[in-house]
């Protein structure tokens, strides 16, 4: 009976019975990471530039802090790396993801594969 069963199970496989099984599987392992590309910048030099790997459904704050050493407070970065904003001189950070100004906190803003985030060091003109 066993011989049986490895024949038939033999056979399936080389009739690609199981493949789309397999090739689902894979599929669906590849999409639970992105990856996404942080620049830093202070007025125009830049500072940083790294591509990070992260979870499907990660935040702004999520792959900047894997990349860096972060000072936050409620969503609001105030320091990367020792950059900080200086809120006399009004110099802040600022940031942008895929070259569009963000309304939201760094820590609600969801990112998807191939981003580009963009975080800015400078005075804020407003």
């Amino acid at each position: 009976m066993k011989k049986i069963t490895a024949f038939l199970l033999s056979l399936l496989m080389l009739l690609g019975v199981f493949a789309p099984v397999t090739a689902t599987t894979v599929q669906a392992k590849s999409t639970k990471n992105i990856k996404v590309t942080y620049t830093l910048k202070k007025n125009k030099k830049q500072l940083a530039k790294k591509t990070i790997t992260l979870k499907k459904n990660a935040t702004v704050t999520d792959g900047l802090k894997k990349g860096w050493k972060v000072t936050d407070k409620g969503g609001f970065i105030s320091a990367i790396d020792g950059h900080k904003q200086n809120n006399k001189k009004k110099i802040y950070w600022t940031f942008t993801v895929n070259g569009k100004q963000v309304n939201v906190s760094a820590d609600k803003k969801k990112l998807h594969n191939k981003d580009k985030v963009v975080f800015k060091l400078s005075k804020y003109n407003g």
